[in-house]
Protein backbone atom coordinates (compact mmCIF):
# COMPACT_ATOMS: atom_id res chain seq x y z
CA UNK A 1 0.00 0.00 0.00
CA UNK A 2 1.27 3.44 -0.92
CA UNK A 3 1.99 6.12 1.69
CA UNK A 4 0.64 9.60 0.96
CA UNK A 5 2.33 12.67 2.41
CA UNK A 6 -0.40 15.06 3.53
CA UNK A 7 -0.41 18.63 4.82
CA UNK A 8 -3.67 19.71 6.48
CA UNK A 9 -4.04 23.46 6.52
CA UNK A 10 -6.06 24.75 9.43
CA UNK A 11 -6.69 27.64 11.77
CA UNK A 12 -5.72 27.24 15.43
CA UNK A 13 -9.00 28.88 16.39
CA UNK A 14 -10.70 25.81 14.90
CA UNK A 15 -8.33 23.15 16.19
CA UNK A 16 -11.11 20.57 16.65
CA UNK A 17 -11.85 20.56 12.90
CA UNK A 18 -8.21 19.65 12.22
CA UNK A 19 -8.28 16.89 14.84
CA UNK A 20 -11.46 15.39 13.40
CA UNK A 21 -10.08 15.38 9.85
CA UNK A 22 -6.80 13.90 11.02
CA UNK A 23 -8.64 11.09 12.85
CA UNK A 24 -10.77 10.44 9.76
CA UNK A 25 -7.63 9.84 7.71
CA UNK A 26 -5.96 7.70 10.37
CA UNK A 27 -9.07 5.51 10.63
CA UNK A 28 -9.58 5.14 6.87
CA UNK A 29 -9.14 1.54 5.71
CA UNK A 30 -6.68 0.84 2.89
CA UNK A 31 -5.12 4.26 3.27
CA UNK A 32 -1.72 5.05 4.72
CA UNK A 33 -0.33 8.52 5.14
CA UNK A 34 2.18 10.69 6.92
CA UNK A 35 0.84 13.96 8.32
CA UNK A 36 3.17 16.92 7.72
CA UNK A 37 0.77 19.41 9.29
CA UNK A 38 1.98 21.80 11.94
CA UNK A 39 0.67 20.61 15.32
CA UNK A 40 -0.48 23.16 17.86
CA UNK A 41 2.61 22.82 20.06
CA UNK A 42 5.17 22.54 17.25
CA UNK A 43 8.25 24.75 17.75
CA UNK A 44 7.59 26.25 14.30
CA UNK A 45 5.15 28.56 16.06
CA UNK A 46 8.04 30.11 17.96
CA UNK A 47 9.71 31.41 14.80
CA UNK A 48 11.04 34.90 15.56
CA UNK A 49 9.38 36.51 12.53
CA UNK A 50 6.86 35.92 9.74
CA UNK A 51 9.49 35.18 7.08
CA UNK A 52 11.02 32.35 9.14
CA UNK A 53 7.57 30.96 9.96
CA UNK A 54 6.65 31.03 6.27
CA UNK A 55 9.90 29.22 5.38
CA UNK A 56 9.21 26.59 8.06
CA UNK A 57 5.70 25.98 6.72
CA UNK A 58 7.10 25.71 3.19
CA UNK A 59 9.53 23.02 4.42
CA UNK A 60 6.53 21.11 5.80
CA UNK A 61 4.57 21.36 2.53
CA UNK A 62 7.51 20.58 0.21
CA UNK A 63 7.57 16.76 0.69
CA UNK A 64 3.76 16.47 0.57
CA UNK A 65 1.74 14.77 -2.11
CA UNK A 66 -1.28 16.95 -1.42
CA UNK A 67 -2.54 19.88 0.69
CA UNK A 68 -5.95 19.54 2.34
CA UNK A 69 -7.80 22.70 3.29
CA UNK A 70 -11.00 22.86 5.28
CA UNK A 71 -13.26 25.16 3.24
CA UNK A 72 -15.12 26.62 6.19
CA UNK A 73 -15.82 30.32 5.73
CA UNK A 74 -13.18 31.27 8.36
CA UNK A 75 -10.47 30.11 5.95
CA UNK A 76 -11.24 33.12 3.74
CA UNK A 77 -10.07 35.45 6.50
CA UNK A 78 -7.09 33.45 7.74
CA UNK A 79 -3.81 35.08 6.77
CA UNK A 80 -1.87 31.85 7.25
CA UNK A 81 -4.26 29.63 5.31
CA UNK A 82 -3.96 32.07 2.42
CA UNK A 83 -0.15 31.94 2.72
CA UNK A 84 -0.30 28.12 2.71
CA UNK A 85 -2.41 28.25 -0.47
CA UNK A 86 0.23 30.43 -2.13
CA UNK A 87 3.02 28.09 -1.01
CA UNK A 88 1.13 25.05 -2.33
CA UNK A 89 0.58 26.76 -5.68
CA UNK A 90 4.22 27.84 -5.91
CA UNK A 91 5.35 24.25 -5.18
CA UNK A 92 2.77 22.88 -7.63
CA UNK A 93 1.01 20.81 -4.95
CA UNK A 94 -2.59 19.78 -5.56
CA UNK A 95 -5.08 21.31 -3.15
CA UNK A 96 -8.22 19.53 -1.99
CA UNK A 97 -10.92 21.77 -0.53
CA UNK A 98 -13.04 19.94 2.02
CA UNK A 99 -16.56 21.30 2.44
CA UNK A 100 -18.53 20.79 5.62
CA UNK A 101 -21.90 19.08 5.31
CA UNK A 102 -24.95 21.35 5.48
CA UNK A 103 -22.91 24.54 5.44
CA UNK A 104 -24.36 27.41 3.49
CA UNK A 105 -21.19 29.50 3.66
CA UNK A 106 -17.84 28.16 2.54
CA UNK A 107 -14.59 29.80 1.48
CA UNK A 108 -14.62 30.93 -2.14
CA UNK A 109 -10.86 31.54 -1.98
CA UNK A 110 -10.17 27.96 -0.91
CA UNK A 111 -12.56 26.47 -3.46
CA UNK A 112 -11.18 28.65 -6.28
CA UNK A 113 -7.66 27.46 -5.42
CA UNK A 114 -8.59 23.80 -5.23
CA UNK A 115 -7.65 21.07 -7.65
CA UNK A 116 -10.67 19.18 -6.33
CA UNK A 117 -13.57 20.00 -3.98
CA UNK A 118 -15.12 17.26 -1.84
CA UNK A 119 -17.58 16.81 0.99
CA UNK A 120 -16.29 16.04 4.46
CA UNK A 121 -16.39 12.24 4.71
CA UNK A 122 -13.54 9.76 4.81
CA UNK A 123 -14.12 7.76 1.60
CA UNK A 124 -14.56 10.89 -0.51
CA UNK A 125 -11.47 12.59 0.91
CA UNK A 126 -9.29 9.49 0.57
CA UNK A 127 -10.43 8.92 -3.02
CA UNK A 128 -9.76 12.57 -3.86
CA UNK A 129 -6.22 12.28 -2.46
CA UNK A 130 -5.58 9.17 -4.55
CA UNK A 131 -7.07 10.82 -7.66
CA UNK A 132 -5.14 14.11 -7.51
CA UNK A 133 -1.84 12.46 -6.60
CA UNK A 134 -2.21 10.06 -9.53
CA UNK A 135 -3.13 13.00 -11.77
CA UNK A 136 -0.05 15.10 -10.93
CA UNK A 137 2.49 12.29 -11.23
Amino acid sequence: MRDYNVFISHSWSYWKNYEQLSKMLVNSPYFSHKDYSVPKNDPIHNAPNQKLLEEAIERQIKPCSVVLILAWVYATYSKWINIEIEIAKRLNKPIIAIQPWASERTSKIVKDSATKIVWRNSPTIVQAIKDVVLYVQ
